[in-house]
Parts: structure tokens; sequence; C-alpha cells
């Protein structure tokens, strides 16, 4: 039904007025059976046109979300360069099969950005080097007639050098390690027989390549997302060495497996500090069920901003996955209002939500309908409450001084955004792009506004989606986890490799401490090897 408000209602009133007057003058022309027969007639007529223009106008708004929810596909799949261009130059590009996201861009600088006031910033000038690099000293000499003097022939002296840096690469060098161990006898006691040198840990026991050698092969693969098949093909290729893709996931299983108890150990870390964030992404997975079909699993992050994290595999999305993982955990968890998330941990968690997801809705209003202004205000109101936090970060500020500028400014710029929603809300169509934004930042409201009575409350849950994103790199390129056997392993080598990352430290050098003899290390210095403790006995 539509209401009888609007264009719809003076519609409608102008029907019903114009068939009152036509009544009216047929009534003393007309006898009254006739008279009855006419009106009902044009009753009848009045019901048809205002349900023919009820009809038209629930298609135009079905044909509005229908195109906003087109256009937002069309810019996930031309990427963010396309959000610039009109929805008839996007018609254009469907048209064109094979179109790169290069001529995308292209189109999308058409047309002169507005021109911007003149800042007069100064040049950061030329990139130095990092002193920790080692340095390489190459000599160049001066050609034999630059030797000598051009006034008198005498020889010219060496008055110093004129340098500069480049930065280098020495490609890698695959060579044999012999390693080659003492045997030792008593010739006058031969009855104690012969003594060998013991071997030093290794991670793979009589393996065929070197600790180094499978190291590579896991920070290739899950830190550089470079897929086995590739690697083997390299040292075929370089190193002329044929090793198959098998053995190599072998080396990959063998390790997560060790690391399995690592991860366990920085569960317990997580748990025992107040303030976590968490969120899921898919992960295909092979099911050796015979079908020849991936199964959608998912990788469950769990986090606390700069510091350590942990993936977790779980074959579904449901709420078994946090629930278990979480346990009687009691701080601030902060997620993008997933409802698994709602029921985990004790009766004293905090829940928060994320600024940056709600934005994120308003943004794609703005995609859609790039004049709307409504959507534009709240987008524009959002930004400034980020720029409270980057005015901290720039002044370094301490967290109980960010709280302090929280408090005077955010309020009064909280409740402008909740009223210029609830406006905004009014007049959107209830299947829009505007409106669902709106529907999603009041619903999550309380949990949005938490960071005024936690100090330590970040706004956005972005570090943990940063934390995601080399999945997501790494699932075009690996494809798919092997098996639902192997997923707890890969879980265990992401979480130590991103961990490491948030700690800076070198996960090589790590890896290389860590993982020769874990296999024999006793249960209760476990602890002490994850990232945390590793970069707190290192700095």
């Amino acid at each position: 039904m539509v209401s009888e408000t609007g264009s719809d209602g003076r519609k409608s009133t102008a029907i019903a007025t114009g068939t009152a007057a036509l009544l009216e003058q047929l009534q003393s022309q007309l006898p009254a059976p006739w008279l009855k027969t006419v009106s009902d007639q044009l009753n009848q007529f009045q019901d048809t046109v205002l349900a023919y223009e009820n009809k038209l106008h629930y298609a135009e708004l079905k044909i509005q979300v229908l195109e906003e929810r087109l256009r937002l596909q069309r810019i996930a799949k031309y990427g963010t360069g396309s959000e610039k261009l009109s929805d008839e130059q996007l018609e254009l590009l469907e048209l064109e099969p094979g179109v790169s996201t290069v001529e995308v861009e292209a189109e999308s600088k058409r047309e002169p950005l507005p021109p911007k006031g003149k800042t007069s910033q100064r040049h950061p000038g030329r990139q130095t080097l990092p002193a920790d690099l080692p340095r390489v000293e190459h000599i160049i000499g001066c050609p034999a007639e630059q030797c000598v003097c051009r006034s008198c022939g005498q020889e010219t002296k060496v008055i110093g050098y004129e340098e500069s840096e480049q930065l280098d690469v020495k490609p890698a060098q695959y060579f044999v390690r012999v390693t080659r161990r003492e045997k030792r006898a008593c010739k006058r006691c031969e009855e104690n027989g012969v003594v060998t040198a013991p071997l030093p840990p290794r991670i793979i026991e009589k393996g065929l390549v070197s600790d180094e050698l499978v190291i590579d092969t896991i920070i290739n693969k899950y830190a550089d997302h470079c897929p086995l098949y590739r690697q083997s093909a390299i040292l075929q290729r370089d190193a002329g060495v044929e090793v198959s893709r098998a053995t190599m996931d072998g080396w990959v299983l063998q390790v997560g497996e060790l690391l399995i108890p690592i991860t366990a150990a920085m569960r317990r870390e997580l748990l025992s500090s107040a303030y976590l964030q968490a969120d899921e992404t898919p992960v295909p997975v092979q099911m050796q069920d015979g079908r020849g079909k991936h199964h959608q699993a998912y990788l469950w992050q769990y986090g606390s901003p700069g510091g350590t994290m942990v993936f977790d595999f779980r074959l579904g999305r449901g709420r078994d996955g946090p629930r278990q993982f979480l346990g009687s955990f009691h701080g601030i968890l902060q997620t993008d209002g997933y409802a698994a998330y709602d029921r985990v941990g004790d009766d004293g968690v905090v829940h928060a939500a994320c600024w940056a997801h709600a934005i994120r809705k308003f943004k794609d209003a703005v995609k859609v309908n790039p004049a709307d202004t409504a959507a534009i205000t709240i987008v524009t109101l959002i930004e400034e409450l980020f720029a409270i936090d980057a005015h901290a970060r720039e002044q370094k500020l301490d967290q109980a001084a960010r709280h302090q500028l929280r408090q005077e400014y955010a309020p009064a710029l909280l409740e402008e955004i909740r009223q210029q929603i609830e406006v905004a809300r009014k007049s959107a169509l209830p299947a829009s792009v505007l409106a669902k934004a709106c529907d999603y930042t009041v619903g999550l409201w309380p949990r949005l506004i938490c960071f005024l009575e936690h100090p330590e409350l970040e706004l956005s849950n972005n570090c943990a989606e940063n934390s995601m994103r080399p999945i997501a790199v790494g699932r075009k390129n690996w494809l798919h986890v092997g098996s639902a056997q192997a997923g707890p392993k890969i879980a265990a080598i992401l979480s130590i490799i991103e961990s490491c990352r948030r700690h800076k430290i070198p996960v090589r050098d790590y890896l290389r401490d860590v993982l020769p003899g874990l296999a024999d290390a006793a249960i209760q210095r476990v602890a002490e090897l994850t990232p945390a403790a590793w970069a707190a006995r290192h700095r």
C-alpha cells in the first residue's frame, strides 16, 4: 500500500475531487439508475488507476534499489578507480571484454579533478638506506688521462671520494652443506669403542634439505604468498634439483604440527589480556570425500592490538568457534557485529563495535549515489571522529590524554551523527544501501560508543582486518587448504608469522631459533617460545 501522503496522496485526492465534480454535473442530467451505474464505473476506474499508480511507484523503488546493487557489484568488479565513473561508463565497461584495472583507472582520471589550494611542503629529500645493512665498498678509479695534471704533467694525488649508495641484492645461491662429524677412539683402550660427535637438532630429521631451506619455503608461501608448485619450479630452474610439491607439503605440515603447542600458549596469553579484537574470513578446503568440491571453512582471528594474535581454523562459521576459543574470557571484545560473537565468554564481556565498518557502509551509499548529501554528511562527521584519534597519534598522546581529548570533542559529534542518521533513515528507501547503513549503525550504537567509557578501546577493528589481508592475498595464490586435518597446522603457521610482524621481530630469525629441536622441548618451556616472550628476551 502507498501512503496517502506526498505526491501519491495529492494524485489520489485530485482523482477523487475530479470524480465527485463529474458526478455532481451528471446528477441533474441523468436518471437515478443510470447515475448509479455511471458512479460505480467511475469508482471502479478510479480504483484501477490508483492500483496502477501504486504498482508503478513500487516498480520505480525496486528499480532504484536494483540499480544500487548493480553499481556496487560493478565497483567491486572493476576496483576502487571505478567509483568515480558514471553508471553509463560502467555499463560500457561491461560491454568490453577483458578490460584491465589499469584501463579503468585511466578512465576514472579522464576528467580533471577540482583544483586544490596550494600547500607549501618541503621535499623530504633523498631517501637514506638503513644504517644496519652491511656496506660493500666498490671503488672506481679515475682513468689514466685524469691521473695526470693538465698543466704541469705531474701525477695527481687522491684527496677523497665522492660517495653514493644504492640498495643491492645478491641472488640466492644454492649449495650443498656437507656435515662431517668427528669419530674418535682410543688406540690403547679399544674396548671403549668409537664415539661420534652428536648431530645438532634439526627441523626435519634425516631430511634432504637444510633447516634454512625449510624455513625459506614456509616464509615464501605464507608471508610472500608463493605457492609450493612455483617454489618447486624455482628450485628446478636455479639449482637443477627436483623437489616435488608433495615433499614440500610434508615440510609445511610438519612445521605446522610443531608450532601448534606454541599457538596454544599464545591463546593463553590472549585470554589473560583485557582487550581483544576478533574477525573471520573464509578459506576453501579440499575435502577427501570424492565429490571433488571445496568446502568453505573459516579462519577466525583473535588478537590484541599491536600484540599477539592467533588464527583458529574451523569448518563452519557458527558460534561454537568463538565460544570454544574464548572460553571464560571476560574483557572487551571488539568485532564487526556478527551475531556469533554475542554469547561468548562470561557475563563480564564488554561487546564493542567498529566505526570503520559503519563508515564503509555509508561510503557504499555515496558510491551508488554520489549526489546523496545525507550519506556524504554522515561520512564527513564520522571522519571527524577518526580525526580526533589521528590528532592524538600525531601529538603522541598517551592513553589517558587521548581519552581526555575524546571526552572533550566526541560526545557532541556523536549526537550530531545520530541525528543525521535518523533524518537520513526517514527519507531512505527501506532496501536501499543508505537505509541498510543507517539500520546497521543504529542497531550497534551502544557498542559503537563504548570507547567513551573504555580508554583503551580503538575506534575500529582495522588491526584485526589488516591481519586478514595476507590471507586474502594468499588465497589467490595457494587457492585452498589441502585437507581439513591440515587446517589447524596452517593456522598455527599463519599465527606465528602475523604475530612476529606485530611484535616487529624477524620471522626468519624466530623460526631459525625456535624450530630446531622443538619436537623434544619440554612442555614447560613452550610458554617461553611464543613470539611475545622471544621478543622480550631479544630486546
